[in-house]
């Protein structure tokens, strides 16, 4: 692997191409914070699908590309005079130390959850930092990631359940309550009690140590592998989809459970 100097000389390069590219390059010189907005987030799930498939080729690929939305909008802020790549770096730097008083200080964590609870605990002393135990959980969070980072969070200044198998009476709950919604025929309710029972079911998940977003990607993927499985399997066959009896279908399902 490289040595720290050829490290700092490969971003000192890729530093320097950049502000070449934006000088002189009429795509990079137009591009504004707002462009760059949708390519990065677009970036980012990209990063998150190399992630899931554990691909080391895309991964560094995806990483690099993110990396340059980093060092583009800090290349708009440095023109601006607002801030620069170094600020960026050092204040990156300086969280990480503050936030890390077992690491740089006298605190003590014996365990991964422990430090979890302490970083709590400090971005809610941090100088210009959140006010608040949910101030810092973003509101464009897709649903899922919003509510197990918010279940995290309460759970690290203590307010969570005091055993993990205690969750289950409240999914249970909110499943009777759900099913009594949609037997009395409440539409605005059942839609409700189908957002409380998703909260409890990823609560459930973050107590047993399941990343639901991951766990449901998981299964996204197995589902689109064995539909497409009964698809080309029915292809085969030289039958359509919509002639096949549900338990034609479920046959090839079976199948393909087992391929």
């Amino acid at each position: 692997m490289h040595t720290t100097d050829e490290k700092l000389a490969a971003f000192g390069r890729f530093l320097e191409v950049l502000d070449t590219l934006r000088t002189k390059c009429p795509w990079d010189a137009k591009q504004t914070n707002e462009s760059l907005r949708p390519n990065t987030v677009e970036e980012v799930y990209e990063l998150a699908d190399a992630l899931i498939a554990d691909d080391t080729v895309n991964i560094r690929k995806e990483l690099g590309d993110v990396l340059l939305h980093v060092a583009f909008y800090s290349k708009i802020a440095d023109e601006k005079g607002q801030f620069d790549i170094a600020d960026v770096l050092n204040s990156l730097t300086d969280k990480l130390i503050f936030r890390h008083p077992h690491i740089y200080g006298d605190v003590k964590a014996d365990d991964a959850d422990q430090v979890s609870r302490n970083w709590e605990q400090i971005k809610l002393r941090e100088k210009g930092g959140n006010k608040t135990v949910l101030a810092g959980v973003p509101s464009t969070l897709p649903a899922l990631i919003k509510a197990n980072r918010i279940q995290e969070k309460v759970a690290n200044v203590g307010f969570d359940w005091e055993e993990p198998s205690q969750v289950w009476d409240k999914v249970k709950e909110e499943i009777s309550e759900t099913q009594a919604e949609i037997d009395a025929g409440n539409a605005g309710d059942v839609e409700a009690e189908f957002g409380d029972l998703l909260f409890s079911i990823v609560n459930a998940a973050r107590l047993y140590g399941v990343n639901p977003e991951n766990a449901l990607e998981r299964t996204n993927r197995k589902f689109i592998h064995r539909f497409n499985f009964l698809e080309k399997r029915a292809h085969e066959l030289g039958k359509s989809l919509k002639e096949m009896t549900l338990a034609e279908m479920d046959e090839i399902w079976e199948e393909a459970k087992k391929a």
